[in-house]
């Protein structure tokens, strides 16, 4: 019995001490598509987490093509297996990509939120534009589609993903979709003003 209740007591010293997981949902733009996995953004941040001596394991669970569709079909599994203290939305790009109806990015982005922070999670909602020849119609209601939501869950924005990228075609990759190696800091500093005051 004294046996057990050390083993228990060490088991509970290790739990107590363990990394707070930061989560990542996101799609190819969070993946490091189509560059080296270690020059993404996400890898970025776990680097600058371990220089700030901030104690986070960041785990990167977005999948390239990703909609918001998919993103709601596999949060609940995310967030059961890797029970995060914040958790990075960065979904909604292929859907405006696809013109599919903001209604249902919406609805599913909502799911995503809930979902989070029903598991005790903080998050931090990113928002996505669209290039102008969606019509500008589509391209304001997309945008304000992340505004409304961060209102409703009172959660922390980051306005827009690629800000400071768009319009610059050296920062993007042949398919002028995704950006390079060098877009990546960028793309971190998008993120890192707002997640830098949830970090404890």
């Amino acid at each position: 019995m004294g046996k057990l209740l050390i083993t228990l007591a060490l088991l509970g010293c290790g739990l107590a001490h363990a990394s707070p997981t930061l989560l990542v949902f996101g799609d190819s733009l969070s993946a490091a598509y189509g560059i080296g996995q270690q020059a993404g953004w996400v890898a970025l941040l776990q680097e600058r987490l371990r220089q700030k001596r901030l104690d986070y394991t960041v785990v990167n669970a977005s999948v390239s093509g990703e909609t918001t569709s998919g993103g709601a079909a596999r949060i609940g599994a995310a967030l059961a297996t890797y029970q995060p203290a914040i958790v990075v939305v960065a979904l909604g790009a292929n859907d405006g990509l696809r013109g599919l109806p903001l209604g249902q990015m919406r609805r599913n982005l909502a799911v995503i939120l809930t979902a989070a922070q029903k598991s005790g999670s903080r998050v931090l909602l990113v928002g996505m534009k669209m290039p102008p020849n969606y019509g500008p119609k589509y391209t304001q209601d997309f945008e304000q589609a992340y505004i409304a939501l961060a209102r409703q869950f009172k959660c922390t924005l980051a306005p827009f993903l690629l800000e400071g990228v768009t319009g610059k075609r050296e920062l993007f990759l042949d398919d002028n979709l995704h950006p390079t190696a060098q877009a990546q800091p960028v793309i971190l500093e998008n993120v890192w003003k707002q997640l830098a005051p949830m970090l404890k």
